[in-house]
């Protein structure tokens, strides 16, 4: 039955779901990735496909920028549609002088500047981490395919623009890797309802240096994640439902 934000019918998303925060990026990954992809949902025009990956069936949905965006449709996949896993891709800023621009980064877990989870969880400070199964998929694939990638801990932000000037020296002396405005926020949904959640995104520019990757750059990068992703989570034999 359709959401206030997800008119799809109610078998139209795969066990698995991508969460890119661009619904354009849903979009080509859908056409470009999947074969025989349908757009199942378009409310807002925060477009969602299911299709097929190698015989798997696929969904792959825009989240929107932000934590509050991001948790909606997360919460509306996982309760009325049955989604299990979800898997941010998307980008970030590095902030430690050690990663460079192309670097893949696996969020093992998401600090915040939000009260999203705290609001949840009585007041108290949550750890907001990824599920350890789909770390460790993500390393074994990493390593089969002597991709270098980076896991650790990312700062999930509510503000895009002017965090403050004592805000990334305090991340780089936790050793923070790259600051983001999703994870934490969908690893509290995937907490709240016993599903599987990670977060895996390529650094597309750096706070430190003010380097930034192209256009071009940044769509290689993106292809390339999106293929390890998708490879990651279905490297087996095929299962066509859900």
């Amino acid at each position: 039955m359709a959401t206030p934000h997800i008119n799809a019918a109610d078998d139209a998303f795969a066990a698995t779901c991508l969460l890119p925060g661009d619904p354009l990026r849903a979009k080509y990954i859908a056409e470009n990735f999947l074969t025989d992809s349908q757009c199942v949902t378009d409310v807002r025009n925060m477009l969602g496909f299911t299709g097929f990956y190698q015989g798997h069936r696929v969904s792959v949905m825009g989240t929107g920028m932000g934590m509050p965006s991001c948790a909606i449709y997360a919460t509306e996949l996982v309760r009325h549609y049955g989604v299990q896993r979800l898997v941010r891709v998307g980008s970030c800023g590095a902030v430690q002088h050690a990663l460079k621009l192309n670097d893949l980064v696996i969020a093992n877990s998401a600090s915040t500047d939000s009260n999203m989870n705290r609001n949840q969880f009585g007041g108290y400070d949550f750890a907001a981490c990824a599920s350890p199964r789909l770390v460790q998929q993500f390393l074994n694939a990493t390593d089969a395919q002597r991709r270098d990638s980076v896991v650790g801990q990312v700062f999930s932000t509510d503000s895009f623009y002017d965090g403050g000037d004592a805000l990334i020296p305090m991340l780089q002396r936790m050793g923070v890797l790259a600051v983001e405005m999703e994870a934490a926020g969908l690893y509290g949904v995937a907490s709240r309802y016993q599903v599987q959640a990670l977060t895996v995104l390529t650094v597309s520019d750096h706070i430190l240096t003010g380097e930034q990757l192209s256009s071009e750059a940044r769509q290689t990068s993106f292809n390339e994640m999106i293929a390890l992703t998708l490879a990651t989570l279905h490297p087996s034999s095929p299962a066509t439902t859900k």
